[in-house]
């Protein structure tokens, strides 16, 4: 059982290891760490930053560079690195981030890495609890970067206080794909690896596509040219990220955002006696008995199923 306020002492005293700990109590759902999560206080000080986008954008890269501005600036930083999971035994694939690997040992500086664990949305599927925690521990900012995987990962704007997007010269044809997602969820479109050929056109094209979103942000969305490798760019990225957290457009929606946020954790409390391991082993029963009816399966989980 956690010793759930010696734990968040040690957390909120800046203890890393017991914030690591904490964390992999919620990943796996160590009893307590409901009462964990109760015991938190509200801190609306440390601000959440996003960072989305599609595969091989940069965007781990981009984190890196980031962190150093944070930290020349005496600010403490936190970064959560949602990874792609194996189905199979859902640990992360990509691991701690290598990329990143100057800053671990940072006393200013504290990464972690997450699996989706199946996720279809880009993020943990405790994400909303680990950065809760995260708050507690007296971050100035925390960073999530998500699993670029499109449309479906717009619930990043549910979490974050600033949603930076994240694309590349030669990604014409996937903005225009992702234009009924991402295109209105970012309040910062960041153009990556922007010496490659056709970059100025590019952004020039971006701004006319952004160009109808306008009226859905309180200003305009502003789109940074970056070279993250070389570090160019970044200043001014942390420069307009700062000017969103001060004029976040989604305060009026705070109300909509946090029900969200509940009915995740509602559904979340209601599903937690059923797991896909379960699933699983009750699937390869029914499979001996043939023929095996997926929906049949199904409907003896529902709660509305009368067994005849």
């Amino acid at each position: 059982m956690i010793n759930t306020a010696l734990l968040l002492e040690k957390i909120q005293t800046g203890d890393r290891k017991s914030l690591a700990r904490g964390i992999s109590y919620i990943e796996n759902e160590v009893p307590g760490y409901d009462q964990l999560l109760s015991a938190l206080p509200g801190n609306d000080d440390t601000k959440l930053i996003g960072i989305t986008g599609p595969p091989g954008a940069g965007k781990s890269t981009l984190v890196d560079a980031l962190i150093g501005v944070f930290v020349q600036q005496g600010k403490k930083t936190g970064v959560l690195c949602v990874d792609p999971s194996s189905p199979f035994n859902f640990g992360a694939l990509l691991g701690d981030r290598i990329r990143m690997s100057e800053w671990y040992d940072h006393p200013g500086v504290f990464i972690r890495s997450l699996a989706t664990r199946g996720s279809l949305g880009g993020l943990h599927p405790k994400i909303m609890e680990i950065t809760e925690l995260m708050k507690a521990a007296g971050f100035d900012h925390i960073i999530v970067e998500t699993v670029g995987v499109g449309q479906s990962e717009v619930e990043i704007v549910g979490l974050a206080d600033v949603t930076v997007v994240v694309v590349v010269p030669e990604a014409g044809d996937e903005v225009q794909t992702m234009k009924a997602g991402l295109m209105e969820i970012a309040d910062i479109f960041v153009v990556n690896k922007s010496d490659r050929p056709d970059a100025d056109r590019f952004v020039k094209n971006l701004r006319m596509m952004l160009a109808p979103a306008f009226s859905a942000h309180e200003q305009e969305v502003p789109v940074v040219k970056t070279i993250a490798s070389q570090k160019q760019g970044i200043q001014e990225l942390q420069e307009k990220i700062s000017e969103a957290l001060q004029y976040p457009h989604h305060q009026s929606q705070r109300a909509w955002l946090l029900a969200e946020r509940a009915w995740h954790l509602v559904q979340q409390y209601r599903m937690k006696d059923l797991s896909k391991g379960s699933l699983k082993a009750e699937i390869e029963k029914a499979l001996q008995k043939d023929p095996f009816n997926l929906y049949r399966f199904v409907q003896a989980y529902l709660p509305f199923h009368r067994p005849e």
